[in-house]
């Protein structure tokens, strides 16, 4: 079918560019190789594959190695085609790729875990390999050497690691839903401070080492943007939980956030879920910090009582009332008194939630400004890479597709 060209030339909506479909399983991750139109796979079907594209406009295997497990994470490092391939007995393995992307060779293998490697990243600019496993150990190896230089014991199994070369900081996220700051020397960890904002595990992190700011994402659907630089640790809610399970769930995201990408030249954070959706934030505003929920006996705008506080019922013969919180105040209020809804966006409520009568008012219609864009893939999503070069973007499903995408502001087609 013919692609049609969408009349809003500045819509950033991602177009789909190419599909790989040729798994038997699913695809772990994979990754877009840069200045190349080319893909990088490690799938549970045990493969790693290098797909490069040919004149035909599809995508063909110049490499397809079996392995002796299955390949749960990969960290691939352009300028050296190192590609590190963590597995599920706990061993990373460490190939380089030849300069045409048609040959891999074994290079070395770490015995890092004694589990499933979670997260493996190469960093470069010290020669380190930090891997993360599910038996809760934090480790990292000279790449050079092989020789393991240390280990830092989690509270719960991580799920997101990041690092900042400037300030040789890690960034841990855990199955406890707690963000953990590690300071690394050559041989040498020590605890910086931790963060604990999510209800649920942690799933994905992205950090952007220009702002200094850490994104967060959550099987709670939830997305916190902690300000680590200017703020030391001011968090910013992107798309919010908003408590309890019976009340209204503003995110965009109706499953867990399985990636997180920012998009540095054209300020944007791109989120996707397991429920296929791909959010585009716009991060060039400011962000104003979400109100903690204040805790009070009775309602904080008309003082009827909430139906825990018998002593003002019974004095006042009055039935108590439910508790409800404004999302742009944080004050405790009755449902007479929050009968208004209201999108906040600077907040990271893109829909709307609850607000009290008051505060309702004083919110503009530049206010309710969306700042997000949603975009469905029309796959689950497993795993989201963001390769900056070219702007494109890649996710791999359920469905054993992966798909690449252009995601930057341009004139896209469907």
């Amino acid at each position: 079918m013919a692609a049609e060209i969408q009349p809003q030339p500045q819509a950033r909506k991602p177009c789909l560019l190419s599909k790989i479909d040729a798994f038997q399983e699913v695809v772990s991750t994979a990754v877009i190789i840069p200045k190349e139109d080319g893909v990088i796979s490690v799938s549970e079907d045990r493969t790693i594959r290098v797909w490069l594209k040919r004149d035909s406009g599809q995508y063909w295997p110049s490499i397809y190695h079996t392995m002796p497990s299955s390949s749960s994470c990969m960290s691939f490092n352009p300028e050296t085609r190192r590609l590190s391939v963590g597995m599920d007995t706990g061993s990373i393995c460490e190939f380089v790729l030849s300069e045409d992307y048609n040959k891999m060779t074994p290079a070395r293998t770490y015995q890092a875990h004694q589990g499933r490697v979670t997260v493996v990243l190469f960093v470069l600019e010290m020669e380190w390999l930090l891997s993360t496993g599910q038996d809760k150990n934090f480790t990292w190896h000279c790449s050079e050497s092989g020789q393991l230089l240390g280990t830092y014991r989690t509270a719960a199994w991580v799920s997101g690691l990041q690092f900042d070369v400037e300030t040789r900081h890690a960034f841990v996220g855990d199955q406890s839903g707690q963000v953990t700051i590690l300071k690394l020397e050559q041989d040498l960890c020590s605890l910086v401070t931790t963060f604990k904002g999510h209800t649920g595990n942690v799933t994905a992190l992205c950090w952007d080492p220009v702002t200094r700011v850490l994104f967060s994402g959550s099987s709670d659907h939830s997305i916190i943007m902690w300000d680590i630089g200017g703020r030391k640790g001011t968090h910013f809610w992107l798309c919010q939980h908003t408590g309890t399970p019976t009340s209204l769930l503003c995110s965009p995201h109706s499953d867990k956030v399985q990636g997180l990408c920012y998009a540095s030249h054209t300020r944007q954070l791109i989120s996707c879920s397991s429920d296929g959706s791909i959010v585009i934030w716009n991060m060039d505003v400011t962000r104003q910090e979400t109100p903690e929920w204040l805790d009070s006996d009775s309602c904080q705008k008309c003082e009827q009582p909430f139906f825990w506080n018998f002593k003002q019922m019974w004095d006042s013969k009055k039935i108590g009332l439910r508790q409800h919180h404004c999302r742009k105040c944080g004050q405790a209020v009755c449902g007479k008194c929050s009968s208004k809804r209201s999108t906040i966006p600077l907040m990271g409520f893109e829909f709307e939630v609850r607000v009290c009568d008051s505060c309702h008012e004083s919110i503009s219609d530049e206010d309710r400004a969306p700042t997000a864009t949603f975009h469905d893939s029309k796959h689950s999503i497993v795993y989201m890479h963001y390769e900056p070069t070219t702007g494109n973007l890649l996710t791999s499903g359920t469905d054993k597709i992966v798909k690449v995408w252009k995601s930057t502001r341009s004139v896209c087609c469907v």
